[in-house]
């Protein structure tokens, strides 16, 4: 009886211990919202239709080698660190990183999508002539207790468990001037926490994006691309320098934000800004240093709900989306974003000042 008892007990012990290690090997197990449920996009960011100034470079590349080695770091990056794997390289700059391919953008288009619907997305949003790619709103259900109950039952109640959390994630594909393709990746999370004291309802805030998050999806994303898991995982955990504040100003009586860094930096720095955030990105052109956006200024007759304010509507914004242009200009090691109106002039105006904050307070 008593080695009975003891054999039950190890059995137990081996159960617990193996349900913990799975826990650890898959801490991601992404699932978008049904069909039909889909998350709308607030109506402070309104997508319309894009134009097609950005071209997707044509062209044929070869899969190089895999093999391991430190990569030169390209001009204008000196301040970020880089590791190479065949033709994919990691860079890191603070708590950013994104991957350099050497590969055309129109080869690498196909296998991204494939990447995201492999890991449990759908697609709200695959623009090919502006690189950019956006999955809907999903839930990590690898948050989620594994308890009795649940593991017992399994699918039959899985319906019922909810994280109360969702993520969605924007990748931005932009070519190189030697061919070679930038690929982002930036998250964006809501939380679901209750709307009165009485707990009678509840509501989606936005949460801070997770650094984490992103490393990890670019990370997988290099498997995916040919680099070995051991590989992908030594090489983005790569230290590197941290990145410099931003602080909002006001010049010429326009609102700007200040950067201590050179145009590359700031260029990507902004870009992921953007991203972050949730602005719809028109077009961007690398050499004007212009990034160009959509927004919906709050209704003023309304409590501002912020730039994720009524998620979950699908009702139309009361106010038609403006053009705007966010410039990034430079001189040596000091950079000015600011905000100009669709026609190109400088933009003083209270929507100017609501964008070069969430920008700066993005980039603190």
């Amino acid at each position: 009886m008593k080695a009975a008892t003891t054999r039950l007990s190890l059995l137990a012990l081996a159960m617990a211990l193996s349900a913990c290690a799975a826990l650890e090997g898959d801490k991601i197990d992404y699932k978008s919202a049904a069909k039909g449920s889909t998350l709308e996009v607030p109506p402070d960011l309104t997508q319309l239709s894009r134009e097609s100034r950005y071209a997707v470079p044509g062209g044929t590349v070869s899969a190089a080698a895999l093999q391991a080695g430190q990569a030169a770091q390209p001009s204008g990056t000196a301040n970020a660190a880089a590791l190479q794997l065949g033709d994919v390289r990691i860079e890191r700059d603070g708590n950013q990183r994104w991957l350099v391919v050497n590969r055309p953008a129109d080869k690498l288009w196909e296998p991204v999508r494939d990447f995201w619907q492999e890991n449990g997305f759908n697609l709200a949003q695959a623009e090919s002539n502006v690189g950019i790619m956006e999955t809907d709103w999903a839930e990590n259900r690898a948050k989620l207790p594994q308890d009795f109950i649940r593991s017992t039952l399994g699918k039959m109640l899985d319906s019922l468990y909810s994280t109360g959390e969702r993520d969605k994630f924007r990748t931005r594909l932009e070519r190189n001037a030697n061919g070679s393709t930038e690929v982002y990746i930036t998250h964006r999370g809501m939380i679901e926490v209750y709307g009165t004291t009485t707990k009678d309802n509840t509501v989606w805030q936005p949460r801070p994006s997770d650094p984490e998050l992103e490393t990890e999806f670019l990370r997988r994303l290099m498997v995916k691309l040919g680099v070995s898991q051991e590989q992908s995982r030594a090489i983005a955990a790569t230290p590197a320098p941290r990145t410099q504040a931003a602080r909002m100003a006001t010049v010429n009586n326009q609102p700007v934000v200040q950067l201590d860094e050179g145009f590359d930096r700031a260029w990507r720095r902004v870009g992921l800004a953007l991203d972050r955030t949730g602005f719809t990105v028109e077009d961007r052109n690398r050499n004007e240093g212009t990034y160009f956006v959509r927004y919906v200024a709050p209704n003023a007759d309304k409590k501002d709900p912020g730039f994720f304010g009524k998620l979950f509507s699908s009702s139309s914004a009361a106010t038609p989306p403006l053009k705007y242009r966010i410039v990034v200009r430079s001189q040596g090691e000091s950079t000015t974003v600011s905000v100009l109106n669709e026609a190109g002039a400088p933009d003083t105006s209270a929507n100017a000042e609501r964008i070069v904050r969430v920008i700066t307070d993005d980039l603190k």
